[in-house]
């Protein structure tokens, strides 16, 4: 029997899961397609971690490396929902859940001395920062606004705020001394290994990393960020912040640069408190207390540190004599420095954008920002975006063009598949990367504290990102312009093999083009402001960076894209969308019942997970029940099922019945399968005919707290009692079939 791998994951897409799943489930089943889940939770991914730990109740197989494998065959048909990207705070208080949930889990090794605590740290390892992604992503990526979507958002347009020429907002960026000036780029010749290599002022040799295997025509970069030049760098900007009178907010990704990013904020966090480290930093650091892990963790920490009660008023003076903070809860009084995984750029450069180019500050009002991107590889994208806001004001819904993106990410490709090739200078010295024959191909000169990385892209994974932006220009009749700067190393090469590439196919008639990032910013602005549409094909990082950027302007949020990564194998990977704001909802679930998530994102990918079953598996029932939802979609966005914005309106559960019923209603009214269409016509009358009923029984519940059991690890049990309120709807689709 064919089947669906649908993911368990985490906060908001998890807790909806309970709802959908078994819609899914149910109406699938009609059409011969299992629907199996894997846990790839944070805490599921922690568990599967230490069986050796656990009982045979609690253990967990390692679905992640189960998936990853799957990845690689033509039969695969996989459903990923957003999951935790975990910070080092995230994957602490993960643990601390899953012990007192019983599970006999080591703590979190800060600083491993013993063979033991590196152990139990490789394991921690292997679930921080994007684990799940690399593993998974076994394609390119094609992602775009479903017409549904757009047409919706033309008619409906999200609030935009107003640009003043006036905004004094702006990015600041390094420029020099950071990873884009001191990138280094090969192509190998050959299969080979290669070895990483510090080499001390003393000539000593410590390997940072070997047996490193690499394949013929492979791209290979290395560089490095001072971090001597970081801290100036950082020091301007404080006082530049507050000379202006603008908001201080540093932008990072912490989570899919889980090693590098944490260090960078570190070094934000220290710049902006740099008189409170200078007296107390020994103090700090003895007590395990790291700027790596945000003012928060600090803070907290406090109450166990001798003088932690000086220390904390050192604290708060320098947040009143410093520049004011971006906040990210100013309720709560949650800063952009608390948390090193709160402020992940490609969510939150977009969402400033889109309001006036502001943040908020520390009595909830907007404020213009600097906006802190140490690195310059992409920071002059949002520049870019700024200053065409400024120029010629807010962006219009109602009009826009939209910017569909080939994303170059196969097998952990650029930047993202850094994290084992990164490091922290201990000493100076320079650091070399050599082949088989010992033959030095990059080397850089170095500095205590200074963090190195090198990076690998696979010669297939570029030439099917070539193919497929070819396939996606020629589908949608759209420009298609490589995002790629000759100025950097890496692109150079790239540059190159695109320019090589682009011969095996027939481009006759079509317009591609290569331009650096910033360049091709004002370009796709300038056509979106005239309705147009532009392809943008980009190498990993900006493919996550636009994939927010442009959605979240134009459709006010990047969860209802339609993603899909064509896996090269033949099998297909079909994501549903960002999970930002999924924290949020879970606090609003516990407290008072109601589930803000949109489940859009899962609704799409749903559908192309079924077409391409019914391709595959030469299933024709799989295409009608693919086909059907998306119809069912575009009415279910017409009528506006989307979760509700206050209590009493329908949420996350309300738009799964609606979805459900207009789903069945499509079923029962196609005409090429009569068993099909009598078997949903009972359903589709059913939940007609009792949909007051049923909308009443799921407000109901709403307004006191839910109790689901936990956070990372929600009981089953409750949290699927919490998500299926409605017994008169869950009896109607356990009717089917």
């Amino acid at each position: 029997m064919a089947k669906i791998i649908y993911t368990h994951t985490d906060e908001a897409p998890l807790l909806a899961t309970y709802s959908f799943l078994p819609i899914i489930a149910a109406y699938a089943k009609t059409a011969g397609v299992d629907v199996e889940t894997r846990d790839i939770s944070l805490a599921g991914r922690v568990i599967a971690q230490f069986p050796d730990r656990l009982t045979d109740e609690q253990r967990l197989d390692d679905a992640l490396a189960e998936l990853g494998e799957l990845a690689t065959k033509p039969e695969a048909n996989i459903i990923k929902l957003p999951n935790i990207s975990a910070s080092i705070p995230q994957l602490k208080a993960t643990i601390a859940e899953l012990q007192s949930q019983g599970y006999d889990l080591p703590d979190y090794p800060e600083n491993p001395q013993t063979h033991e605590e590196r152990e139990i740290r490789a394991r921690y390892d292997k679930v921080k920062g994007s684990a799940v992604n690399p593993v998974l992503r076994e394609g390119n990526s094609d992602r775009r606004a479903p017409a549904s979507v757009k047409n919706y958002a033309r008619s409906h347009p999200h609030s935009m705020g107003a640009w003043s020429s006036e905004s004094k907002t702006s990015v600041a960026t390094m420029g020099h001394d950071d990873f884009r000036s001191n990138e280094q780029s090969v192509v190998i010749p050959a299969d080979d290994t290669l070895s990483i290599v510090h080499v001390g002022s003393d000539g000593s040799e410590t390997v940072l990393k070997e047996g490193l295997a690499v394949l013929e025509g492979e791209v290979v970069d290395a560089t490095f960020m001072s971090a001597a030049k970081l801290d100036e760098f950082l020091q301007e900007q404080v006082a530049r912040a507050k000379a202006d009178g603008v908001l201080f907010s540093a932008h990072l990704k912490a989570t899919m640069m889980k090693v590098s990013d944490p260090i960078i904020f570190g070094h934000v966090v220290r710049a902006y408190f740099a008189d409170v480290f200078a007296q107390y930093g020994e103090q700090l650091a003895a007590a395990g207390l790291s700027a790596n892990d945000g003012l928060g963790a600090i803070l907290s920490g406090l109450d166990k540190v001798e003088g932690g009660a000086e220390i904390r008023a050192a604290f708060e003076k320098g947040l009143a004599e410093g520049p004011s903070l971006a906040m990210v809860d100013s309720d709560r009084g949650i800063t952009n420095l608390h948390v090193p995984s709160d402020v992940i750029i490609d969510a939150s450069m977009p969402a400033m954008i889109r309001t006036s180019g502001q943040m908020w500050n520390a009595d909830g009002e907007q404020q213009d920002t600097l906006a802190v991107i140490p690195d310059s590889s992409y920071a002059g994208v949002y520049q870019a975006a700024i200053d065409d806001c400024r120029t010629h004001g807010a962006l219009d819904p109602a009009t826009m063009g939209s910017v569909p993106n080939v994303g170059l990410m196969a097998k952990a490709a650029e930047e993202y598949g850094s994290h084992d090739k990164t490091f922290e200078i201990p000493a100076a010295g320079k650091v070399e990367v050599r082949n088989a024959a010992g033959e030095v191909l990059m080397s850089h000169d170095v500095q205590p504290g200074d963090i190195w990385r090198a990076c690998q892209t696979k010669d297939a994974s570029i030439r099917d990102w070539v193919k497929l932006a070819v396939t996606r220009a020629r589908a949608s009749g759209t420009p298609a312009v490589f995002w790629l700067d000759e100025t950097r190393a890496h692109d150079a090469n790239l540059i190159a093999l695109v320019t090589e590439y682009l011969k095996e196919h027939d481009t006759d008639g079509l317009d591609i083009r290569v331009m650096a990032p910033a360049e091709a910013t004002t370009y796709s602005l300038e056509r979106i402001r005239k309705g147009e549409d532009t392809i943008s094909v980009t190498g990993n990082v900006l493919r996550d960076y636009n994939t927010d950027l442009f959605p979240i302007l134009e459709l006010g949020t990047s969860a209802k894209m339609l993603s899909i990564v064509p896996l090269m194998n033949g099998g297909g990977l079909f994501e549903t969308g960002a999970g930002g704001s999924a924290p949020k909802h879970v606090q609003q679930l516990v407290k008072e019942d109601y589930l803000r998530w949109d489940s859009l994102g899962e609704f799409f990918a749903l559908a192309a997970s079924l077409e391409h079953l019914a391709g595959y598996a030469d299933n024709q029932r799989a295409k009608l029940l693919g086909d059907a939802l998306d119809r069912a979609t575009e009415t279910f966005l017409n009528e506006d099922r989307s979760p509700g914005r206050k209590l009493g309106t329908i949420d996350n559960r309300g738009s799964h019945f609606y979805l459900a019923l207009y789903w069945a209603e499509e079923l029962a009214q196609q005409t090429e399968d009569a068993d099909l269409a009598a078997a949903f016509a009972s359903l589709a009358g059913s939940l007609r005919e009792n949909e007051q009923k049923i909308v009443d029984e799921l407000l109901a519940v709403q307004g006191k707290p839910a109790d689901i059991g936990g956070y990372f690890r929600p009981d089953p049990e409750k949290a699927a009692a919490v998500m299926r309120p409605s017994a008169t709807f869950n009896e109607a689709l356990a009717s089917l079939g």
